[in-house]
């Protein structure tokens, strides 16, 4: 494995961390032994002490000589000659007798015996190194008669080479502790790094691929992850999807369009031709310039429906808002409709109210809300179809519905004719963004656009606008 970027990094910073961490790890717990074994020795020689002081204190020693013989004897018959050297020390800190056999070195220091002259209960104990540089732990007991004048001291002093040995011993061990622990958090390290990167790198040649426009591309895992990486690969197959059905609506759309564009151009070519020819009569020329007209129309609402989707996309949409009359919006838009639904022999039915209050908006989207709405349910109703518009006021709202008893939307595409470039139904002539313009113009007066659909039975679109709240002291009629 290439160790280079996230691999260098966590090797770096995650192997630097558990290194500091071991060792200080190996550091305290041996300070810790160490700091035992040298307590459970002094402990020791301190229990032994507190023995022989229970002994001597059986007796009542006057004088130096009967103290200096009653230590003698205690050494003499000393059982743990091997492991530590027991001496008698006098007052002036000479040393008597020793457990060793041999002359005692006098030059020795003995700090625990100045210490134990020094503590009331007559106990002292030091760790050092003798003058051979031998380390020691020595432990020092006086003994006073009952004038309170001193005999001398019983002094144990135990060589720490042993213990010494035994601390290297527990440091070893410690250490290849530490180096074993250290082995399996490199090989555990190496398998979590592994287990990201893999992904990350499928991840990002999927992403790479999905940049070059292959929006069919999915991310395909051996088994489901449910953590953020596994999130991640869902996001990347659902953004590929988006991207895809994106695509796919953008050809659509592009394919509409030129569709819409071709129609009424190829009509407006035509007609230009033959009255440019001059051999037409008075009535073909009125129907000639009536075709131009209509044609030209359509070619201008459509533009001006992309242009309110450039502004829609880009947040430039621009809305003069003030108090207005809705009723006279909508039935300005359902007149519009009136000698279309006769020529294509459908019934446009209007059942207009007698009073609705007065909402805040922008007019002239208000009424291209309605006329594309209108203009939607004459195109998907068939010849002796009805289209029924209707307005109504509850509490504090004003619905609009326009319903139709066409061919309806079937139920996988319902949730998705409100979307950009979508076309549930491609025979029909339109661009698919009217419906995601008008949805957008209603958001932004604070309402809401909804559509129910059957297939087979019809469609209803409903418009829901907050209207102006009445003054104080006023009651809406």
């Amino acid at each position: 494995m290439q160790i280079g970027g996230i691999t260098r990094r966590w090797v770096i910073n995650f192997l630097s961390v558990a290194v500091v961490v071991i060792m200080i790890s190996v550091a305290a717990l041996s300070g810790m032994a160490n700091s035992y074994i040298r307590d459970n020795i002094r402990q020791s020689l301190k229990s032994r002490s507190d023995e022989m002081v229970n002994m001597f204190n059986n007796y009542n020693y006057s004088n130096t000589v009967e103290f200096y013989t009653a230590a003698r004897n205690y050494i003499e018959n000393f059982t743990d000659k091997e492991l530590m050297e027991v001496m008698t020390v006098s007052r002036t800190g000479k040393v008597v007798v020793t457990s060793t056999g041999f002359e005692p070195d006098q030059t020795q220091p003995k700090p625990d015996f100045e210490s134990a002259k020094e503590d009331p209960s007559g106990y002292g104990d030091w760790t050092g190194e003798l003058t051979s540089g031998e380390q020691v732990t020595a432990i020092s007991r006086v003994f006073y008669n009952e004038d309170g004048e001193m005999l001398g001291a019983i002094r144990y002093v135990v060589s720490m080479r042993s213990a010494t040995r035994q601390m290297y011993q527990i440091m070893l061990m410690l250490i290849l502790v530490g180096l074993f622990i250290l082995v399996l958090l490199c090989i555990s390290s190496v398998y979590f790094i592994r287990s990201i990167l893999t992904p990350i790198r499928q991840i990002s040649g999927t992403a790479k691929r999905i940049a070059r426009g292959d929006f069919n591309v999915r991310i395909e895992t051996k088994k489901k992850r449910s953590d953020e990486i596994g999130q991640l690969c869902d996001t990347i197959n659902d953004m590929a999807m988006e991207l895809s059905n994106s695509e796919q609506m953008k050809n659509d759309f592009i394919s509409s369009v030129s569709h819409e564009l071709r129609t009424p151009l190829t009509a407006i070519k035509g007609w230009a031709e033959t009255l440019q020819s001059g051999e037409i009569d008075r009535e073909m020329f009125s129907r000639g310039m009536g075709v131009i007209i209509h044609e030209s129309e359509r070619l201008s609402g459509l533009v001006e429906e992309l242009l309110d989707f450039s502004r829609m996309q880009n947040g430039h949409m621009v809305f003069n808002m003030d108090k207005m009359d809705i009723l006279a919006e909508l039935g300005e838009a359902v007149y519009t409709f009136k000698e279309r639904a006769l020529r294509e022999e459908k019934y446009l039915l209007y059942d207009e109210p007698e009073n609705i209050s007065p909402i805040r908006g922008d007019a002239n989207r208000i009424r291209q809300v309605f006329v594309n709405i209108i203009d939607n349910a004459l195109k998907y109703t068939q010849k002796g179809g009805t289209v029924r518009v209707t307005i109504s006021q509850l509490y504090n709202n004003v619905h609009v519905v326009v319903s139709d008893n066409g061919c309806g939307i079937p139920a996988e595409h319902l949730p998705n004719v409100k979307r950009k470039f979508y076309k549930a139904n491609q025979q029909v002539r339109g661009s698919g963004i009217g419906l995601a313009v008008a949805d957008e113009i209603i958001k932004m007066h604070g309402g809401s656009l909804d559509v129910e659909s059957v297939e087979g039975e019809g469609t209803a679109v409903t418009i829901t606008l907050p209207i102006i709240p009445p003054e104080p002291g006023k009651t809406e009629v």
